[in-house]
């Protein structure tokens, strides 16, 4: 699912919100309550892109986290 989402930021945002609810959806279906997104995969790779993000998607119904740069 974060795929389609790395692809729709890439494109301008092209279905963006089919892609969340798809996603939505999938966390759901999962029992999880957040999606986690390698900020380093983000068009806007900073501080008020990431916050940008994080409101767009919470308005939505999807809690947002980045994984750690520190590495996994």
């Amino acid at each position: 699912m974060t795929a389609d989402i790395y692809a729709s930021l890439a494109n301008d945002n092209q279905d963006i919100d089919l892609h969340i609810a798809r996603l939505k959806q999938a966390l759901a279906r999962e029992g999880a309550t957040q999606a986690t997104f390698d900020p380093v995969r983000l068009a806007q790779n900073n501080r008020s892109g990431r916050k940008t993000m994080q409101s767009y998607f919470r308005k939505r119904g999807v809690t947002v986290v980045f994984a750690d740069k520190a590495g996994d």
